[in-house]
């Protein structure tokens, strides 16, 4: 796809396993110690953090025998969380290569390398057979994917038969001209934002029943105001954060996302489907 680098190069951060090392040094974090809880602050990059990631997958029917499919897995955190929660094997896709080699460096820090493996390649056009899969997920991903029947062809196509699919996504819900930077974009170029009902008729066309469209948009707005006000109160940011991938960009892009949805014109969403 013609945007895949200007996206990768909008997520690299160039030293990015050193940043989130030393960051974790600060507050006594020893490496051969760590859970994936204590990466959580960093490598879960969606509004609600963990928490989000926790309410999504309340919703899924994960046992301990499924693999599942982690699409835009990023770091690797939900696919982490999920294996160690669960017991089950992850495999991750994300455009990203920096992600990606970092991702497997955190999971090889908490022994989860032998369940989660992480794949640099585009979720369009994925390196998995068919019907792979029991079930996935993806994680604020879409808001940079244009062809969104084509990803959940794509994301069908790897899933076997009557396994569950969940997305948890910033969406658009009604007009207006959105402030940029935001954390997936830093101008309209590369923001591919769709309403929850194009992503429904899409995973329709694609071959999913939907069960559940849920607006989180109090969730965000409650979140986001909480996590300013501990930020104030600390007198800045924790040593792993956000921040740490976003760099000094972060209170702008964070600003300006949290009054986009103030405005009504973004809000995060879920979707929850199954293969038919």
């Amino acid at each position: 796809m013609a945007d895949d680098k200007s996206i990768s190069d909008h997520y690299r951060h160039g030293e990015l396993l050193p940043a989130i090392k030393a960051a974790l040094v600060k507050p006594g974090k020893s490496i051969d110690r760590l859970t994936p809880a204590d990466l959580a602050p960093v490598d879960e990059f969606h509004i609600g953090g963990r928490l989000a990631t926790e309410n999504l997958f309340a919703q899924l029917d994960v046992s301990a025998d499924d693999h599942l499919l982690d699409v835009g897995c990023g770091l690797g955190g939900a696919a982490r969380f999920v294996a160690d929660r669960y017991r089950n094997r992850v495999s991750g896709i994300d455009l990203t290569p920096e992600y990606i080699v970092t991702g497997q460096t955190l999971c090889e820090w908490v022994q989860l390398q032998n369940q989660v493996a992480l794949h640099q390649g585009n979720a369009t056009s994925m390196p998995f057979q068919d019907e792979s899969f029991d079930g996935g997920y993806m994680l604020h991903v879409g808001m940079n994917i244009e062809d969104k029947k084509g990803l959940f062809q794509e994301i069908n196509r790897v899933l076997r038969g009557g396994a569950y699919f969940g997305v948890y996504d910033v969406m658009r819900i009604d007009p207006g001209e959105l402030a940029y930077p935001v954390p997936w974009a830093t101008d309209n170029s590369i923001c591919r934002l769709a309403d929850p009902e194009q992503y429904r008729q899409a995973l329709i066309t694609a071959g999913f029943e939907v069960s559940a469209v849920n607006h989180r948009r109090d969730f965000a707005l409650e979140f986001l105001t909480r996590l300013g006000s501990k930020m104030s109160a600390a007198g800045g940011p924790p040593a792993l954060g956000l921040h740490t991938l976003m760099q000094a960009s972060t209170p702008v892009k964070v600003g300006n996302m949290f009054d986009n949805i103030v405005a009504g014109y973004i809000a995060p969403v879920e979707i929850i489907a199954r293969k038919m």
